[in-house]
């Protein structure tokens, strides 16, 4: 019984995504991740081979409990896989915490992780902190932040004061606030009306044109707001050409 269960989770080929080399920028190696135990055991990533190149977005659809967030959180750092492991850039979560989580930018699904008293600026310093943003620059990059997601003039308002959308362009704010390499974005068109889409899109154009990779994570069948070079799909567990 075990023997079967270790085959069913092992290492698998993806017919149809390109062989994972060292080139790539992004690579999932083996990636398999189950929560539950025993009859309550519920697989939900079985051996995720995939890599995305430097200069890409990749886009991977798949219905509500596919995997999507859960691919997401394992590439972020933030959940561990059960076997398996994710390279960005030549780092691991094992080589080095730090190096690993500077070259990352998660946005996560929804629209949580906002201090209700605390204002737009506020955020956004904190955040540029955490991802370390070095001193003698983050007020600059702050104000760029502002700017680049029409918070300039919100500056001083506090995140329970703000709409939906504006929440999300807080939040788009500082998953990008220390120029990550590699953009993980799950659902990012959450409450943004046509101007920030655009916001949106040029933040992911930002990343691709600095030879980074962008990871968009979303229900299939939403209007693209970017051009894709790679469309897959997450269907029991695994990753096929969309």
């Amino acid at each position: 019984m075990q023997q079967a269960e270790r085959d069913d989770l092992g290492v698998l080929p993806v017919e149809g995504v390109s062989q994972l080399t060292s080139d790539h920028l992004v690579s999932f190696r083996g990636v398999s991740r189950s929560f539950g135990r025993r009859r309550a055991r519920r697989v939900v990533l079985r051996g995720v081979n995939l890599g995305v190149d430097a200069g890409t977005a990749t886009w991977i659809g798949g219905g509500n409990g596919a995997g999507k967030t859960t691919l997401l959180r394992i590439a972020a750092g933030i959940l561990a896989p059960d076997s398996g492991r994710v390279t960005i850039d030549g780092t691991t979560t094992d080589q080095s915490w730090r190096e690993f989580h500077r070259r990352v930018g998660f946005l996560s699904a929804g629209d949580r992780g906002l201090y209700a008293r605390l204002s737009v600026r506020g955020h956004l310093e904190y955040w540029a902190t955490l991802a370390f943003v070095p001193r003698r620059i983050r007020n600059q990059v702050v104000d760029d932040g502002l700017a680049k997601f029409g918070l300039t003039e919100l500056t001083d308002r506090r995140a329970d004061r703000l709409s939906q959308g504006q929440r999300q362009r807080l939040r788009l704010a500082l998953t990008v606030v220390h120029d990550p390499k590699v953009l993980l974005l799950d659902e990012p068109r959450n409450s943004l009306d046509a101007e920030g889409l655009a916001m949106l899109g040029a933040a992911v154009g930002e990343v691709l044109a600095r030879h980074g990779a962008v990871i968009w994570c979303s229900p299939p069948g939403e209007p693209e707001a970017v051009e894709f070079d790679q469309k897959l799909m997450l269907v029991e567990g695994k990753v096929h050409p969309a």
